[in-house]
Formats: C-alpha cells, sequence, structure tokens
C-alpha cells in the first residue's frame, strides 16, 4: 500500500540532488519505485538544470516532492537544501545517474530499530561502466572484515563508502552543529559520516544493496588531485572538536595520507601519465608495500593490466 505523505511522514525520505542528470534519471528514480520497503517518499532538488530533469521528475507523482532552486549552487549546498525539506525519520541518498537493489530499504531500515545508538547503516556497491557490472566494492577497503559498531578508527584508516549505501537518522543527523560542509567539493559525505561514525553506532550489512556508475564524470585525475586537500581540511575540522584528535589517532591519519597518495599516484596512472605515477610511488614504496605493485604496472597502459584493480582496490 503506498503511504500518505500528505497525513503521516514517510520512514525515509529519500534525497536525491540533479543538476542535468536527465541521461539515467528515470533509471535511477525506478529504483527506488521498485523498492519492497514501500514507506518512503523522495527529495528531489533540482540544482537549476536547464534540460529535461525537471519534466521526468514531475512525472512521477506525489511521493517524488519536487523542489529547484533559483541558481545552481554547490553540490553539498543543494544537499542541505534538500535535507531541509525531508520529513522521514532517516535519510537515505541516491546519486541521478545511480541506482538501488530492490531490497535496500527493506535490509537496511530494520537494523535501526533494535538499538537507538545506531546513527548509520552501510553496505557493499557495485561499481557499472555503463551497464557491465566491473566489480563489488567493499566499503572499507582493504579491511579483513568489515567492522560495525564503534567504528571511527577504521573508517579514518580505510574510508570508502558510496553515499548511495547509507541510510542515516534524522536523529544522528540533527545531532550535529553541522550537516554538509559546503565549502567541500567532493569530500562532503566522507566528512558528515565521519562526525556521525565519532558519536553513533554505525551497523554494516554484507551484501551490495546500490550500483554506482563510474565514469569519467566521477573518477577523474583532478578528482584525485583534489582529495588530499579536502581530508587535511576535514582532520583539522574533527582535531578543532575533539580534544587530542591528531595524538589519539597518530596512526590512523598516517596510513589515510598514504593511501591518499597511492590513489592519486593510480589516477595519473590511468590518465595516461606513467612517468608522474611512478615519480609518485617511488617515494612511498618502502614504506606502504602496495605502491610496490603500482609502480611496476605504471610502466603498462592502465587498460593492459585493469583486471589488477579488485588486487590493488583503487
Amino acid at each position: 500500500m503506498t503511504p500518505d505523505i500528505t497525513t503521516n511522514p514517510p520512514v525515509v525520505s529519500v534525497i536525491m540532488n540533479c543538476l542535468n542528470g536527465s541521461k539515467y534519471l528515470r533509471e535511477a528514480i525506478d529504483s527506488v519505485y521498485a523498492q519492497t520497503y514501500p514507506d518512503w517518499e523522495i527529495i528531489f532538488w533540482d540544482n537549476a538544470s536547464t534540460d529535461n530533469s525537471a519534466e521526468i521528475a514531475k512525472s512521477y507523482g506525489e511521493r517524488l516532492r519536487y523542489f529547484k532552486g533559483d541558481k545552481t549552487v554547490p553540490l553539498y549546498a543543494a544537499r542541505n537544501l534538500a535535507l531541509q525539506q525531508a520529513k522521514g525519520r532517516y535519510i537515505a541518498f541516491l546519486d541521478c545517474d545511480d541506482m538501488w537493489l530492490p531490497q535496500k530499504l527493506e535490509r537496511q531500515i530494520p537494523l535501526f530499530d533494535n538499538d537507538s545508538e545506531v546513527g548509520m547503516v552501510y553496505s557493499n556497491a557495485e561499481i557499472i561502466e555503463g551497464t557491465a557490472l566491473i566489480w563489488e566494492r567493499r566499503a572499507l577497503q582493504h579491511a579483513t572484515f568489515q567492522p560495525s559498531g564503534k567504528i571511527f578508527r577504521q573508517m579514518l584508516r580505510h574510508y570508502n563508502i558510496n553515499i548511495q549505501t547509507v541510510v542515516i537518522s534524522r536523529t544522528a543527523l540533527y545531532s550535529l552543529g553541522e550537516w554538509f560542509d559546503g565549502s567541500l567539493n567532493h569530500s562532503g559525505d566522507t566528512d558528515l559520516f565521519l562526525r556521525i561514525a565519532y558519536n553513533w553506532n554505525v551497523k554494516y550489512i554484507p551484501v551490495a544493496t546500490a550500483k554506482y556508475r563510474e565514469h569519467g564524470g566521477n573518477r577523474s585525475l583532478k578528482f584525485a588531485e583534489d582529495i588530499p586537500a579536502e581530508l587535511e581540511y576535514i582532520i583539522g575540522k574533527l582535531a578543532g572538536l575533539y580534544n587530542n584528535f591528531r595524538k589519539e589517532y597518530e596512526l590512523e591519519l598516517i596510513e589515510l595520507r598514504m593511501r591518499l597518495q597511492k590513489g592519486l599516484a593510480a589516477a595519473k596512472w590511468k590518465s595516461g601519465k606513467g612517468s608522474e605515477s611512478r615519480k609518485l610511488a617511488l617515494q612511498h614504496l618502502m614504506s606502504m608495500r602496495p605502491f610496490v605493485l603500482l609502480y611496476l604496472l605504471s610502466f603498462f597502459p592502465y587498460r593492459t593490466v585493469s583486471f589488477f584493480r579488485n588486487l590493488l582496490r583503487i
């Protein structure tokens, strides 16, 4: 039965932010309507699109609540505008070029029911190019297991959570002094989810609940070059919020910085800048073993050895 959202607030608010996202938009929205869990609304924030995204979104009826900004604003500022309209006890996220698997909400929402300390639930994601499955990404790369509970330390060390797999509680969101940080271009979800994980329990389910479409627009060299500076900014924020933060998490921060450099070296390789990749990898060969393999592979074109992607987790 379809819930009456005019009189009864839905359990889940699905945040969809859109800027000229018509190409895959119907697939994304249809994946919400295909959910086996029925009690949801879509908060669709149109960030002043100029394509036919509005026409597509408005064709879905009242369960999709359409809003349009007067002008285009940065992504995380737009996410905050959408959050202001959400009525649900739980908040989930779906971008316009990605999809959910049908049982996502049915699997995740019950994990909040028996534990009032749970602020966030996450899972794996299927990574696709076009319609082809490339691989399934575990949320915390290189971890021997995917943890639940107080996992802030593990998230610092191995964070790679896809926002499309996450559900957060409204209570956890409103416990924060700030939602998404509008000054960030790429890492606003990392910043938000780390702050939730610092004070709340986080639960993991060992299956994929979403499909993340990877393409040049979301895996660029510019992205990899910007991330280290944004993460340093986030570290500074956390140090300002929590006493003795840098000392208590010193080892995790070292590993985080090394992983970021590995990601940058890999991005340079993928972009055809093998010599720059090797130069960066050489700086870290003795301190982190994955750099050795990356250094050797960078002598070959990335596509020739793309089957190593699961091994490297890059």
